[in-house]
């Protein structure tokens, strides 16, 4: 009869813990992959409750006997870091961004022997992500394993995964490998825990490895209520550190779509100069617009509309009004709004070097926002939604935004309707027409139209 030391021992009885063709493990299963643990490089043992190593994953014996360089391999094909690769400590320059010395070199610490939990909190943009990747990074640097997941894509993923297509994981195995892994980072862990669901599933995973005590990188922006049970967890100070991030010093001046610093300084309000060709009408519609947008820049408050024909100089009166702000010390972005919309969908993508989040918080929080050239493209219901959603976002707010368009009232109601019932809407800003014509195309049709500014 074999004991039972030899029995726990014996191949056969050890689990794997998660097959190879898990996402964020690896993404094919090779013909030859192990028979033990199937490819995924580490199993769970079935041991004694009292043992240490209970509960814990530990490595498979291909991993013990594997190359340095195959295992390096395979640690990054299987950690889920994708792009995020490239987001090294090293690559941290303190003397460029919000994260100092003292927190590269806990970061370095943590990465070569990681005890307990390392909870990284700060604004968008301050550099959460990149440290908690760069943590990660280190570890497969030094041949351990470690698995990433962004956690509103963990949560996506194992909703999947309740009725896999071929090839796709089962939820049990995915749910399985983010408890058990033997080195974790959660990314954005309060971003996506708003249904019950969610916060169920978050609370499975985070309690199995507070339980465990399995090492744990978390970032988070404070900005949004961490669920109460979560955060009992992370609050355990004999687990976890805190590493607290400010927000990045922002430039001033942010564009989209080639208006840089040194062009917008090519457009003054002196340089703002009437045809001697235009008519009466024409020529008292510009003044108005001159006088309106110096006014405007002394004192932005709400919206300011400017239409007119393409070329009349409605961008050069924006660029202007964005000048004169950041001469006054505000904060300017500068957007041409098809441009805006295509970064805005380009910022999804994984390699993308702007997150969307940061992008779209920085467009609608911007002190002065221009959206240049509002015009009758066609855009995805999605595009229109993610316009609608800043510009409803500053109406409410009262933030200063200038729009140029060509399009008169009754077709910026007709191609843009909810936007048209915030952007003219009297309460919260005024428009002015320019009635002049293209510069380069001489004289146009003049349809004499005048609004007031209503009183602050």
């Amino acid at each position: 009869m074999k004991s039972i030391g030899e029995v726990l021992s014996n191949p056969d009885r050890v689990r794997k813990a998660a097959p190879a063709s898990l996402p964020g493990t690896a993404e094919e299963v090779d013909a030859e992959a192990c028979s033990i643990c199937g490819g995924a490089g580490f199993v769970r043992r079935e041991r004694p409750l009292d043992d240490p190593r209970f509960g814990r994953a530990e490595p498979c014996d291909c991993v013990l006997n594997e190359s340095a360089t195959a295992r390096h391999d395979r640690l990054e094909r299987i950690s889920n870091l994708g792009a995020l690769s490239r987001f090294t400590l090293d690559a941290l320059d303190p003397d460029r961004g919000t994260v100092d010395v003292p927190t590269i070199q806990a970061a370095r610490d943590y990465a070569a022997a990681p005890d307990g939990w390392l909870a990284v909190r700060g604004p968008s943009g301050a550099g959460k992500t990149h440290l908690a990747a760069g943590v990660a990074n280190a570890r497969v640097a030094a041949g351990e394993p470690a698995l990433l997941w962004v956690v509103p894509d963990l949560l996506d993923a194992l909703r999947a995964s309740y009725r896999p297509d071929e090839g796709e994981p089962a939820y049990d195995d995915l749910f399985e490998l983010v408890k058990t892994h033997p080195f974790l980072v959660l990314d954005d862990i309060d971003a996506a825990s708003g249904t019950p669901w969610a916060r169920e599933k978050l609370f499975q995973v985070v309690n199995h490895r507070y339980n465990l005590q399995l090492p744990t990188v978390f970032t988070l922006s404070g900005s949004t209520a961490v669920d109460e049970r979560l955060a009992s967890r992370f609050h355990d100070a004999s687990l976890t550190r805190v590493i607290e991030l400010a927000a990045r010093p922002a430039d001033l001046y942010a564009q989209v779509g080639g208006m840089t610093r040194e062009r917008l300084a090519e457009f003054q309000f002196s340089d703002f100069a009437e045809s001697s060709a235009w008519s009466a009408i024409e020529r008292e519609s510009f003044r108005s617009a001159l006088v309106a947008g110096r006014e405007y820049a002394e004192d932005p408050d709400g919206w300011l509309v400017i239409m007119g024909a393409h070329g009349c100089g409605k961008t050069h009166l924006a660029a202007a009004i964005a000048g004169r702000a950041l001469r006054h010390g505000a904060s300017v972005f500068f957007a041409v709004v098809p441009d805006l919309l295509d970064h805005l969908r380009a910022s999804f993508a994984p390699t993308a070097e702007v997150v969307y989040d940061d992008l779209f918080d920085r467009v609608r929080n911007a002190g002065l926002l221009i959206l240049d050239d509002l015009g009758a493209h066609k855009s995805s219901q999605w595009a229109e939604e993610k316009l609608y959603q800043i510009i409803n976002y500053r109406t409410v707010s009262r933030l200063p935004t200038v729009v140029t368009t060509d399009l008169k009232p009754e077709g910026l109601q007709e191609v843009h309707p909810r936007i048209y019932a915030r952007i003219l809407d009297p309460h919260f800003g005024h428009k002015i027409e320019i009635l002049a014509p293209h510069y380069a195309l001489g004289r146009g049709p003049a349809r004499p139209q005048t609004t007031r500014r209503p009183p602050r």
